[in-house]
């Protein structure tokens, strides 16, 4: 199997093994980055090493430093890591960027290049499916962009930046665009942009060859007023997707025609308890590996809220709402065994392993929190097929 870890050589000596490093001996574990903001005391992207027998997370080391990773994306690969730099000035203009490494043996990063991500504060990206580009959101500038990668890794400049136009009905969030996540579907033919200042998510045909995006026919499915969609999944059969909306505390489910890359909204239910009336906003929307769950994260209620998937319409039921053991879960991952979810608690420094019932899809908080310094974004990393 990928994930089983090679036994540590006798030969290295005990000093220098990281607490990453050291549930590799003789475990099943799979590798963990970790995205963080660095305005505190995170230095930039941290490494560890989940067990995937007790679900056991090491303390992460520092893998590479750089500023505001606060998103991820590891090519097809495996040799490549990306990540936004979540800043408004790079190189003296006002633009993010995006930033490329080499995966080393250890697990570390090393710099290639950086690039301007097209706009201000990027938020998300993703490698598409060849391994051609990296496709960026930005939230401050409420644009999309594509930027080619070369053969060694490293990232060339945008090949297609797209503005964003226009706004929506809250007063103070949705003056304007703010594209807030980017997605490629299936067939890597058409990305996703999930735009909180719109409340749209917008369609954009994807070319691997020529690595650009053009806008789609047509351009977007409208997301009910003020509902500030944010994140953006696809179910593992290719016919639904889910948007988790911010501004509403909502997930919006969307029928999809992979064929002709249309989404239609058929279902919208919320993500808090009932009677819950305090402050809370959504972030991360999640479908689990055998497409039976979807789960979706709440700061403010401070919980993962966990649904089942009907299998042949994709319609959401309940199960419950889950405390995540800390403060504003950001970003959340699945394993992909499908036995562990790692909530970010970004306000709280912590991470908190979940162990997830396969049956009912319901969550069980396993041992006691990891420190990690603002964390936002969890990829879990494999080596690549032989």
């Amino acid at each position: 199997m990928w994930w089983k870890i090679i036994r540590l050589m006798a030969i290295v000596p005990y000093l220098t093994l990281s607490g990453a490093s050291l549930i590799a001996q003789e475990t099943n574990a799979v590798r963990v980055y970790f995205g963080t903001y660095t305005t505190g005391e995170g230095r930039g992207i941290y490494r560890s090493d989940l067990d995937l027998t007790t679900g056991t997370l090491a303390p992460p080391v520092l893998a590479v430093e750089t500023k505001n990773p606060s998103f991820l994306a590891i090519a097809p690969n495996r040799k490549f890591l990306y990540s936004v730099s979540e800043i408004s000035n790079f190189n003296g203009q006002k633009v993010g960027g995006v930033a490329a490494f080499a995966i080393q043996p250890n697990g570390d990063l090393k710099l290639i290049n950086q690039q301007p991500s097209g706009g201000v504060g990027p938020c998300h990206l993703v490698v598409d499916a060849t391994g051609s580009a990296v496709l960026v959101a930005n939230y401050g500038g409420g644009s999309c962009a594509s930027l080619p990668i070369a053969a060694d890794g490293s990232l060339e400049p945008a090949a297609s930046v797209i503005q964003h136009q226009g706004s929506s009905v809250h007063p103070s969030r949705q003056k304007a665009p703010h594209a807030h996540s980017i997605n490629l579907d299936p067939s890597n033919k058409f990305a996703f942009v999930a735009d909180l200042g719109l409340d749209q998510v917008l369609v954009y045909a994807f070319d691997a060859d020529k690595q650009t995006l053009t806008p789609h026919d047509p351009p977007f499915v409208k997301i009910a007023d003020g509902s500030g969609p944010r994140h953006f999944a696809i179910h593992p059969s290719g016919k639904f997707a889910y948007v988790i909306n911010e501004l509403a505390n909502t997930i919006t489910l969307l029928g999809y025609q992979i064929e002709s890359g249309q989404l239609k909204a058929l279902q919208t239910i919320t993500t808090l308890p009932p009677n819950y009336n305090e402050t809370s906003y959504t972030a991360e929307v999640v479908v689990h590996p055998s497409g039976k769950f979807l789960y979706g994260s709440n700061r403010g209620h401070d919980s993962l809220a966990v649904y089942r998937i009907e299998p042949d319409t994709g319609l959401l039921t309940a199960i419950e709402q889950v405390s995540t053991g800390g403060q504003t879960p950001r970003n959340f991952a699945i394993d992909p065994t499908g036995q562990f979810c790692l909530a970010e608690n970004q306000a709280s420094n912590t991470v908190v392993v979940f162990r997830i019932n396969p049956e009912t899809g319901a969550l069980t908080q396993i041992g006691t929190p990891v420190a990690v310094p603002s964390p936002v974004c969890a990829k879990f990393w494999t080596p690549a097929a032989e």
